[in-house]
């Protein structure tokens, strides 16, 4: 199972909106075929795997990432093909949470005689696919917001300057983490005073997650370098026929969802996000922005870089209310601390 989810991983950046599913086939105590999903509308990792095995994989052992599907979407159930192929026993790390699968997968399987268990290395399998498990389950992508700050918490000088905080190397890490993800989300803020591409260039990847523009007052210039090649949305709280026109004209999407404060309701984008089959959703946007994340409970998980300077007075990572009491802190589950070349990298999640 180990060998499946290292499998699994080969598909990081690529099977949006598919989970990442890797599989092992096992005969005679021989791997006798293995493969992974690679691309949404391809095989899936057991089809992969079957075909790797050859003919002879009755009695066979399957360990799969990911419960095998049931229901016809651009392939074939993998559970028939299992069936079909007589293997033995299928072990399935996690039950998947499509609503559309969610155990009926193993259910076709043990109908048709062969052995299931799921359950083997499940928290990793979840990890490995915690947007998809997010999206099916809560209907919404599961966020990550990336900051590069200082030592002392500054993300940018007082004139909104912040190219560069960090290293090389952690800037390469960050277009790692935008590479994973479905879609890149920033702010107005951010596009009027950094002008951002927000594309992956610093490693190989073979598909643009789209980016996303949290902009209430639809203050984004049609000649941003965000709107470059198109595959960008615009979410704005105001209709303005002329500026709607204006950023259309330029390939980007406008969609209008306002809230009951006149800025756009976070809430009904992640919702609407999830809709287009959004699984990870990488934020990098400025501390107003990432403030109104973190205050209505948005956010799953921080990604911070730290350099090691400091700037003294400057705009900080987060514009969160002040509080009387320490009791009304937003406590964090460290989940990782890692050197990236000469700067630090806290993953961690609000608890």
């Amino acid at each position: 199972m180990a060998r499946a989810l290292r499998l699994a991983r080969r598909g990081l950046f690529t099977t949006t909106p598919n989970p990442r599913v890797g599989c092992v086939i096992v005969r005679d105590g021989a791997i006798a075929g293995e493969g992974w999903h690679e691309r949404a509308g391809e095989a899936h990792a057991e089809i992969h795997a079957l075909r790797a095995a050859g003919a002879d994989v009755r009695g066979a052992t399957v360990y799969v990432s990911l419960e095998p599907c049931s229901h016809h979407g651009r392939t074939p159930p993998c559970a028939d093909a299992l069936v079909e192929a007589g293997v033995k026993r299928v072990v399935a790390a996690m039950l998947d949470p499509n609503p559309q699968v969610a155990g009926e997968g193993l259910a076709r399987l043990e109908a048709a005689g062969i052995e299931t268990a799921a359950g083997l290395l499940e928290t990793e399998a979840r990890e490995l696919n915690i947007g998809f498990v997010s999206r099916m389950t809560r209907g919404r992508p599961w966020l990550r917001l990336k900051v590069a700050a200082s030592l002392d918490g500054k993300t940018a000088l007082d004139n909104g300057k912040s190219q560069w905080i960090t290293g090389p190397e952690a800037r390469r890490d960050g277009h790692a983490w935008r590479a994973r993800a479905c879609a890149v989300l920033t702010g107005a803020g951010t596009v009027r005073d950094d002008n951002p591409g927000l594309t992956v260039r610093d490693v190989p990847c073979e598909r643009q997650p789209l980016r996303v523009v949290a902009d209430s007052r639809l203050e984004t210039p049609p000649n941003a370098r965000i709107l470059d090649g198109g595959n960008a949305l615009i979410a704005a709280a105001i209709e303005d026929t002329d500026k709607i026109a204006a950023l259309r004209a330029r390939g980007a999407e406008v969609i209008v969802l306002p809230d009951a404060r006149g800025k756009v309701d976070l809430a009904a984008l992640m919702a609407e996000l999830a809709r287009r089959g959004i699984n990870e959703l990488h934020a990098e946007a400025g501390f107003k922005l990432n403030g109104s994340l973190l205050r209505e409970g948005l956010v799953d998980e921080l990604l911070i870089y730290l350099a090691p300077s400091l700037i003294g007075s400057g705009r900080g990572m987060f514009d969160l209310p002040a509080l009387a009491d320490l009791s009304g802190k937003c406590a964090l589950d460290i989940r990782e601390l890692r050197r990236v070349g000469a700067d630090i990298r806290v993953l961690a999640r609000p608890r």
